[in-house]
């Protein structure tokens, strides 16, 4: 009788607990805070500038001895201290790089946001991070100690360092963030869904707010092995005829890295302490293409059905002056099937629809990629400028909207997506609005 007791007397104490862990009500959210690590930069502000002015992060590959592969170029970042983010180099040196990387541009975008000098509650307090591949530096490096000196010469932090969700569970620890966490791991699209999950936890009352975004650290000779096999990179030896989106001589992706990092934060609440807001974000479509492990479905079918997702829910019509920061990967198969998704859904809008891939000048940072290009987006939105695909010199019949080619442009924007797919088929876009646009 007395365990029978306890586990109702437990039963009747949970429930109310669950019931108000959920605020009810679709809530708006806000981005109030953005943190990078990217090839072209390791701050918003050098980040934006690096891609409104058309500036590449692309060049010979430096970290590792690439003489024996096909591939010679890549997208590095450079100047990366991150001593500055951690409190001791004791405490840095159990972490992957992946991870250093996550911790750079959360402790950039928490620091903006101004929301650890808030009243908030830190139990409603989550961290989204997700890493495409994980800790691949440290796996590589202690693989090679296994092989050459034998187990006891492995490191005892390879799994810490290793798994997929460290890089969330270490900021998590870092602010205290005891709500939802929750690692996204969907390949290329990966920093997209993060940020769409975080948006959709905090709208549908599961968290007040959440550091979300993407990280990817694989620079290695081993990933280069892999990708190269697999005939995804490209092989060109001249770094500005190397990462093509959109362009007629695109033939692979070229390798990048970093980290991209908002704060999401329940609308009303960011308001009422005074948060500067960048954007709100409206929209997030998720589906599968459930056709190849690597390709994308060439018709473009699962794609459109996201962006039609995220543009319903965001409360956005065709004609309307958006910016879309495209995957564009510079693939055949990707770029071809991209633009038929965005025809489907922009139809005869296509015409005054704004498309760039900046991946022409970051690489493809995997993982990081929707973190990092969400930035772009918001930038694009707050600023009305629109980043180019640079190198975009040569025609594909295929690939036939207008990819702001080599400049620049300005764009009197009422919205800006960023779409990101990735292996397995997974199809991610997240929409973002400025605040002017929709009332409350």
């Amino acid at each position: 009788m007395n365990v029978i007791a306890v586990a109702i007397a437990f039963k009747h104490e949970l429930v109310p607990q669950k019931a108000r862990h959920r605020k009810a009500g679709m809530r708006r959210v806000a981005v109030t805070g953005m943190g990078v690590v990217s090839p072209v930069g390791n701050d918003v502000e050098t980040f934006w500038h690096s891609l409104t002015n058309g500036v590449s992060g692309i060049d010979e590959i430096h970290r590792f001895d690439a003489s024996r592969l096909h591939v010679s170029v890549d997208a590095e970042v450079k100047g990366f201290d991150p001593k500055p983010y951690y409190a001791s180099v004791k405490e840095m040196r159990k972490t992957d790089l992946s991870m250093q990387y996550a911790m750079a541009a959360a402790t950039q975008a928490v620091t903006e946001s101004g929301i650890m000098d808030s009243a908030l509650d830190h139990e409603r307090f989550g961290v989204y991070i997700g890493s495409g591949i994980g800790g691949l530096t440290t796996l590589y490096e202690e693989a090679k100690h296994l092989v050459q000196n034998g187990p006891d010469f492995v490191s005892p932090f390879l799994i810490p360092k290793m798994i997929s969700n460290m890089a969330s569970g270490a900021v998590s620890i870092r602010f205290d963030a005891r709500g939802c966490t929750l690692p996204v791991v969907t390949a290329c699209a990966t920093g997209t869904d993060a940020i769409g999950e975080a948006f959709h936890a905090i709208r549908d009352g599961y968290a007040d707010a959440i550091i979300a975004g993407g990280t990817e650290a694989t620079i290695t000779e081993l990933a280069f092995a892999g990708f190269q096999n697999l005939k995804a990179l490209s092989l060109s030896e001249n770094k500005d005829a190397a990462s093509l989106p959109f362009d007629n001589r695109r033939a692979g992706f070229v390798m990048g890295e970093g980290a991209g990092v908002l704060v999401l934060e329940e609308y009303e609440a960011a308001k009422a302490r005074g948060a500067h807001i960048y954007a709100e974000l409206a929209g997030y479509g998720n589906t599968s293409d459930a056709h190849h492990i690597t390709a994308p479905d060439p018709t473009g079918t699962g794609a459109a059905r996201c962006i039609r997702i995220a543009m319903q829910e965001a409360g956005l019509k065709p004609d309307q002056p958006i910016y879309v920061n495209a995957h564009g990967t510079g693939t055949r198969l990707n770029d071809a099937m991209e633009t038929k998704a965005l025809k489907h859904i922009f139809g005869t809008s296509c015409d005054t629809l704004h498309v760039s891939s900046t991946k022409s000048m970051t690489g493809h940072m995997l993982g990081a990629a929707g973190g990092v290009e969400a930035i772009a987006a918001v930038k694009a939105l707050q600023t009305g400028i629109v980043p180019p695909t640079l190198h975009l010199d040569e025609k594909d019949p295929e690939c036939d909207l207008d990819y702001t080619p080599n400049e620049a442009v300005k764009a009197d924007l009422a919205a800006a997506a960023s779409t990101s797919f990735g292996f397995g088929g997974h199809d991610g876009c997240i929409v973002f609005r400025k605040t002017e646009e929709v009332q409350a």
